[in-house]
């Protein structure tokens, strides 16, 4: 019951938190503060009532339609907000058994609590990039580097506090398991360091082969600095887990774009080059951020370095 009550307050957060990111991407496309004015319809420009900002629930009442002027709102706000959503229920039920579980102690209770959170505020993070970016191709870098410099003092806080308590058993760790033991806690804190470093670096020497190769630009310095986000909050491992996951859903989103070209033999507007990169890497680090650990593991054993 504890589970399930912590996935459902964690669902229902999401849902909130889904329509204040709802609220901030509208804000900030337009290049708006999120409390520059109240919220209007920017078609009729009515102030909705208080029962028609209720996330999810009013959009599917008044069936996506503005009550007054009856425009279309769009299919992003349920989305975002059932993602969020979602994302939050999930990280809630990964948590969750820190709390009833017998044989945790209180470094694993703190350690399963803060991931869980880290998960959290990732995932909204990387919603809203997503969004911004299938939809204006746009990474400010206030929300790139301002959310990695928002995850440096929370990494280095979890591994200072593993030192400290340095023989206490510790599960739900970031990066391929954060083990009691100083050994191991410093063996994470280089392989964390070197991601830091080896993770962008990887992506500015793919751009500048593609630069090589095909005589444009094809991936900008935005997707760099969102690869450095997620170096920082995820590590290495999941961070290059989170590129292999980007790359066939690249591959994937090209072959359909090609394809309906293809069918309807007419210019869509779209390019492979313009694809949302950005947004692929964004489900990439939301996955490896939720499932990253079984992932890897799994992917281990197959190879047979793990028995």
């Amino acid at each position: 019951m504890i589970r399930f009550l912590g996935t459902a307050i964690g669902a229902l957060a999401g849902l909130a938190f889904g329509g204040f990111l709802n609220l901030c991407l509208s804000r900030w496309t337009a290049g708006e503060g999120v409390s520059d004015r109240p919220g209007r319809c920017p078609h009729c420009g009515r102030e909705p009532a208080w029962w028609e900002d209720v996330p999810l629930a009013s959009w599917l009442l008044l069936r996506g339609r503005c009550r007054g002027c009856h425009a279309w709102i769009g299919w992003r706000y349920p989305i975002v907000e059932l993602a969020v959503g979602s994302t939050w229920a999930i990280a809630a039920w990964q948590t969750m058994p820190a709390l009833y579980l017998p044989g945790w102690t209180r470094i694993s209770i703190f350690d399963a609590l803060v991931f869980g959170a880290v998960k959290m505020l990732l995932c909204w993070l990387l919603i809203g990039l997503a969004v911004l970016d299938a939809e204006r191709h746009w990474l400010p870098d206030w929300l790139t580097l301002g959310g990695a410099a928002l995850g440096l003092p929370v990494t280095i806080m979890r591994l200072a506090v593993h030192w400290i308590w340095e023989w206490l058993p510790v599960h739900w760790s970031m990066d391929s398991g954060l083990a009691g033991h100083p050994a191991y806690v410093y063996d994470v804190a280089i392989r964390w360091l070197i991601g830091l470093v080896a993770a962008p670096s990887l992506f500015v020497l793919a751009r500048g082969i593609y630069r090589q190769l095909r005589r444009r630009e094809g991936m900008d310095l935005g997707h760099t600095k969102l690869v450095l986000l997620l170096a920082v909050w995820l590590g290495l491992s999941h961070t290059v887990l989170a590129l292999i996951l980007a790359v066939f859903l690249g591959a994937a989103g090209a072959l359909v774009v090609l394809a309906a070209r293809s069918m309807i033999k007419a210019s869509s507007g779209w390019e492979v080059a313009k694809l949302p990169l950005g947004a692929f890497l964004c489900i990439g680090g939301i996955v490896s951020g939720l499932w990253g650990g079984p992932i890897i593991v799994a992917y281990l054993r197959w190879c047979g370095f793990v028995v």
